[in-house]
């Protein structure tokens, strides 16, 4: 009996110990994805994202913030659900656990980079939980302008590469979404130049040849005179009556 006692009191503890635990984890996971939604709008408004509700939408952050690092969201949006689904697996689910973090550290070494920070700051997504949000602390309240005009990405040729165009959302330089520019004064889109002008058909008569150049130290032709006019004679006045 005492140990039937003895186990019921166990679990009694643990399940008070959970009660008193679970919501301080609710508290702080709240308090997280406030924060961190709050540092998603402000990275978001220095890229020029339209709309403040997109920072505050679960996932779709994770996506809009996928393609401002110049990662396909969809590619993000795989890497969500393989780390919340395939991660339970016995044995190899761990590999599948940071597939998220890898994405979302890649996407975050291109912001950094057009925020003007170095890539070694992505190391803090090495803390697990707090080292992402100070990550996205320091982006968001970077004094450097946005810029998205780096240097390519490694994987710019790669399935990695972002080529969707959502509206709100500028497209980045690196994607190879944006249609290229035209510069000022250059021929439109449709423009054809002017054909070369065609050889004439065979058969048909040569144009008329240029007369030769006279040879050397011959004397040049005589230039042409004026016609000469001949001159006017006026009949002679009459003679005055005699008186």
């Amino acid at each position: 009996m005492s140990g039937y006692y003895d186990d019921g009191a166990g679990a009694g503890a643990v399940l008070a110990l959970l009660l008193l635990i679970l919501p301080i984890i609710l508290i702080l996971a709240l308090a997280g994805y406030i924060i961190s939604s709050f540092f998603y709008m402000k990275i978001f408004e220095k890229a020029g994202v339209q709309g403040k509700w997109r920072a505050w939408v679960p996932f779709y952050r994770e996506m809009v913030f996928a393609k401002l690092g110049d990662i396909s969201p969809w590619v993000m949006l795989g890497a969500i659900i393989a780390t919340g689904v395939l991660s339970n697996i016995p044995g190899i689910g761990f590999i599948f656990g940071y597939l998220a973090i890898i994405a979302l550290a890649l996407a975050s070494v291109r912001v950094g980079q057009k925020l003007g920070k170095d890539w070694p700051l992505v190391l803090l997504y090495i803390l697990p939980g707090i080292g992402g949000l100070i990550w996205l602390g320091i982006a968001a309240f970077s004094s450097s302008p946005w810029n998205p005009n780096v240097q390519p990405s490694p994987w710019r040729t790669s399935f990695l590469r972002d080529t969707t165009v959502w509206q709100g959302i500028p497209v980045q330089p690196d994607g190879g979404a944006a249609p290229a520019a035209v510069a000022y004064g250059a021929p439109g889109a449709g423009y054809a130049p002017p054909a070369a002008p065609s050889t004439p058909p065979a058969g048909s008569y040569p144009p008329p040849a240029a007369p030769p150049a006279p040879p050397a130290g011959a004397y040049p032709p005589p230039a042409a005179q004026p016609p000469v006019t001949p001159p006017t004679t006026e009949p002679p006045a009459p003679d005055a009556p005699r008186q």
